[in-house]
């Protein structure tokens, strides 16, 4: 009675293959070196041979601004724009949300993605500016999206905010003037940047978990 094994030697026979060596060795891949293409890998890549700096990014004069007005009929001030887009529930005036962030959110110094930048008024504190964080383009310059900056109640988006400081702490900026299409003459002081986490008094008072 035929095994397994002889019935597949007899169904290969038949089909016209010549039977495989008792002794036959399982199938391996193809030699590397016949399957790798020597002129190829013959010496460092072109990535690998780059200094560097052909990897760091340009300077900020080199950014070419995209900024545009998105929507000139929005009818919306600066504030609920800003708290509509990062999340922080801050109410009243720009020039009160720095003061009223005390205890409510955490704030920082220096920019990061989605924090709203607190602009003081220029020339006097009775005016101010809020705008959100799209992008850390370097560490002086950041690209906003805000609300009624040309007094319009229109929605302006991707618009450069530049650290003219000479500290470089981002305590004085400058904003691109879209119309324009150039840096703005004016400088602008700021407060700081108020992220959307809460600080750990309000953490407590809302029952949340700190840490």
């Amino acid at each position: 009675m035929f095994d397994s094994r002889a019935l597949l030697l007899a169904a290969a026979a038949a089909a016209g293959f010549a039977a495989a060596p008792p002794d036959a060795v399982a199938l391996t891949p193809l030699s590397m070196d016949l399957a790798i293409d020597p002129s190829i890998t013959d010496g460092a890549t072109d990535h690998a041979t780059l200094a560097p700096s052909a990897f760091q990014r340009l300077p900020d004069e080199a950014y070419e601004p995209i900024a545009r007005v998105t929507n000139s009929r929005a009818r919306l001030q600066c504030v609920p724009f800003a708290r509509r887009e990062s999340g922080v529930e801050l109410y009243g005036n720009a020039n009160t949300w720095w003061r009223q962030a005390v205890g409510r959110y955490e704030t920082a110094e220096t920019p990061s993605e989605g924090a709203v930048l607190v602009l003081r008024g220029y020339a006097t504190d009775n005016r101010g500016h809020v705008a959100v964080v799209k992008e850390v383009v370097s560490e002086r310059m950041v690209i906003v999206d805000h609300a009624n900056w040309l007094n319009g109640g229109e929605i302006t988006r991707d618009v450069p905010i530049q650290d003219v400081s000479e500290a470089g702490d981002w305590s004085e900026v400058r904003v691109w003037h879209v119309p324009t299409r150039q840096w703005g003459a004016r400088t602008y002081r700021v407060q700081g940047f108020i992220l959307n986490i809460l600080a750990d008094a309000a953490r407590q008072q809302a029952n949340v978990p700190v840490g």
